[in-house]
């Protein structure tokens, strides 16, 4: 086991997204995992039936003794639900974890269409977090909120991505799985340029945490030492492998197969 990884994320009951994908993503990619809880909520794969907000100071608490002790190699935030929260999150990694990579991701909404983040903390999300962050992670509906336009097609996506690298991030992956196609498309944009994976889509409903699944197995790579390039490509195929290997559990938006190496 190698590379230590801070996850700051909500907690999925249903244990197919959240803090719950995010340790078995890291573990199974053979990395650490910490975590520092911002929300529990009550879901399973139908939706989200309630939220329940950490207070922002026992957050920075969580943070502050996971860093204290066993420290960081890379830092990786899911929900985020609303000003305060971030503020406290923003502060205390300028203080503590300055120099530690950080791969966002822009958790907003869930898969089941529940809201998880107060639209009021969005240009804070962008002012304080996107801003410093190593890698920013969106799925299209996201980057569409964070761009302010519609994106349509692996052009639109680069030009979302360029929007957001401004912010001041090193680099932003649009992840195109919304796009409509036999097609999936992921575009990472540096200011060295973009590179476009692409592959076929897997016929499934079983996606849920598919997002904090990608951004953690980011994370688990970065703190190993590869470059964000590799991290992604690495993180992109094992994201594959477990939808491919979705065990099919609830009524709705099924989780993924997280256990299984990446060979």
């Amino acid at each position: 086991m190698r590379g230590r990884v801070l996850i700051i994320a909500g907690s999925d009951s249903g244990g197919g997204a959240g803090i719950q994908a995010d340790i078995k993503t890291v573990s199974m990619l053979e990395a650490y995992a910490a975590t520092a809880i911002t929300a529990l909520t009550a879901q399973n794969t139908e939706g989200v039936f309630g939220v329940l907000a950490i207070p922002p100071d026992f957050v920075r608490r969580q943070i502050e003794v996971v860093l204290d002790d066993i420290g960081a190699d890379a830092i990786k935030t899911g929900m985020l639900h609303d000003l305060p929260v971030i503020k406290t999150i923003a502060a205390t990694l300028r203080d503590r974890a300055a120099h530690v990579p950080l791969v966002v991701d822009p958790v907003m909404v869930a898969k089941g269409g529940a809201r998880l983040i107060d639209p009021a903390a969005l240009d804070g999300l962008k002012q304080l977090l996107i801003t410093r962050a190593e890698i920013v992670t969106p799925n299209l509906p996201e980057a569409e909120i964070l761009c302010g336009r519609i994106i349509g097609n692996v052009a639109e996506m680069r030009l979302a991505g360029e929007a957001l690298l401004a912010l001041g991030c090193r680099s932003v992956l649009v992840k195109g799985g919304h796009l409509t196609g036999d097609t999936v498309s992921d575009v990472l944009v540096t200011p060295a340029g973009a590179r476009v994976w692409e592959s076929p889509r897997i016929a499934t409903r079983h996606t849920h945490g598919t997002g904090c699944t990608f951004a953690s197995a980011i994370a688990a790579s970065l703190a190993q030492g590869f470059t964000v390039e590799d991290s992604v490509g690495r993180a992109r195929d094992y994201v594959q492998r477990a939808i491919a290997g979705a065990p099919g559990f609830g009524r709705g938006h099924g989780p993924l197969n997280h256990s299984h190496p990446l060979l």
